[in-house]
C-alpha cells in the first residue's frame, strides 16, 4: 500500500494511524457551517483496502481484521481500488424494547482472544459498521479536503447495499434536536463536526466536539472485595503526573453479567499481592497488580477525588499506565 502526501512529496507506506479525535463540549451548535451525527457507542475501526486485501484497526493501531469478519473484505461495499475509512462497529443491546448499541456487546466481539470461536460468537453477538469518514482514496490522501468534500466523496465510494453490515453516517443539522432524541432514546449523545475542517489525525480538533450526557474513562483495577467467594466489587485507579497509582473509586454496579464477575474471579489469581499498589488506599479489599483495564461510565467526580456513580461496562485491551488521571478530569 501507498499514500501520495496532498503536496505531492513522496509516496511514503500506507501504515495504520491514530485516527482525529473530537474534544468535550457543553455547546449546543458551534456554527451555521457545522453539523451533528450520533454518536455511537462503540469500537473504532479503520478499514485499509488495497489490492493486497482489507485490514481492519482499531484507534490504538491493533488489528482488528479477523475479529470483525462481516467487514473484512471490502469489495463488498466498495467501489474503489483502494481506501481509508474511518467509522465505529457497533452492536446492539437486543434486550431492549427498542435497540440501541451496546459498548458491553461490541467488546464481546473486540475483546475475542480465541479466533477459533469468532463464527460462533459473531452469530451470537452481530455488528455493524457506521462508516463517517474517508481519509484516502484510489491512491491519494484527501485528508486535506475539507469534510464536506470528503463526505461527498464518501457516498460515491459507498454501496451500504452490497453488505448488510455497513452503514453510512448521516448528517443532522439541528443538533439539539439530535441531542434532545438522543437523551430520550437512553444513547450516548452527538458529535458535532465542523464542514470545513480537513482531517488531522493522531488531534484532538476543536474542529469535532463531543457532547455526551455522561462521562466515561478507562480505569485500572488495583484490588477487589469478595462476597460468597466472588468478586462483587472492584477496586479502581489511575495514574497521576508523577506516575503513582492514585485511588478513585469502588463499583460493584453496570452491565457485567454473573458470568462475567465469575471469571473476574478465576482470572485475578495470577494478579494477587500482598501489598496495596495505590498509594492513597491501604486497607479495604484483596490488593491486585495493576493489568487489568476496565471502561467506567460517571456522572462526575466527587469534592475528594473519587468517581460519582460509577457504572463498570466492559473490559479493554488497553496498557494500564494510559489510564492517566489528569485527562479523566478535562
Amino acid at each position: 500500500m501507498g499514500i501520495d502526501k496532498p503536496d505531492g512529496g513522496d509516496t511514503v507506506a500506507l501504515e495504520p494511524i491514530f485516527p482525529m479525535e473530537p474534544q468535550s463540549t457543553d455547546v449546543h451548535m458551534p456554527g451555521d457551517n457545522w453539523i451533528a451525527q450520533v454518536k455511537w457507542d462503540g469500537v473504532r475501526i479503520l478499514t485499509y483496502h488495497d489490492e493486497d486485501g482489507t485490514r481492519l484497526f482499531n484507534r490504538k493501531k491493533r488489528e482488528r481484521t479477523e475479529h470483525f469478519i462481516e467487514i473484512n473484505d471490502a469489495k463488498s461495499f466498495v467501489k474503489a481500488d483502494s481506501v481509508i475509512l474511518d467509522g465505529e462497529v457497533i452492536a446492539f443491546d437486543t434486550d431492549r424494547a427498542v435497540p440501541i448499541p451496546s459498548f458491553h456487546r461490541v467488546m464481546r466481539r473486540d475483546g475475542l482472544r480465541n479466533m477459533d470461536r469468532i463464527r460462533l460468537v459473531a452469530g451470537q453477538v452481530p455488528i455493524m459498521y457506521m462508516v463517517f469518514d474517508l481519509l484516502y482514496l484510489n491512491g491519494e490522501s484527501v485528508t486535506h479536503l475539507p469534510l464536506l468534500r470528503r463526505q461527498e466523496l464518501l457516498r460515491e465510494v459507498i454501496s451500504p447495499d452490497g453488505n448488510a453490515h455497513v452503514k453510512l453516517v448521516e448528517n443532522v443539522m439541528d443538533g439539539e434536536a439530535l441531542f434532545q432524541m438522543m437523551r430520550e432514546r437512553d444513547m450516548e449523545g452527538v458529535v458535532l463536526k465542523d464542514l470545513q475542517s480537513p482531517y488531522q489525525p493522531g488531534t484532538k480538533s476543536a474542529k469535532w466536539l463531543k457532547r455526551k450526557f455522561y462521562r466515561d474513562r478507562f480505569a485500572v483495577i488495583g484490588g477487589v472485595t469478595l462476597r460468597d467467594g466472588i468478586v462483587n466489587a472492584v477496586l479502581l485507579g489511575l495514574y497521576d503526573e508523577q506516575g503513582r497509582f492514585r485511588f478513585v473509586g469502588g463499583c460493584g454496579t453496570g452491565k457485567l453479567s454473573r458470568g462475567d464477575w465469575v471469571e473476574l474471579t478465576k482470572g485475578i489469581a495470577p494478579l494477587v499481592t500482598e501489598e496495596s499498589p495505590f498509594t492513597d488506599l491501604k486497607s479495604g479489599g484483596i490488593w491486585l497488580k495493576p493489568a487489568l483495564v476496565i471502561k467506567v461510565q460517571y456522572m462526575s467526580w466527587t469534592s475528594d477525588g473519587h468517581l460519582f456513580q460509577p457504572s463498570l461496562q466492559a473490559f479493554v485491551d488497553v496498557p494500564p499506565q494510559e489510564c492517566r488521571l489528569e485527562e479523566s478530569r478535562r
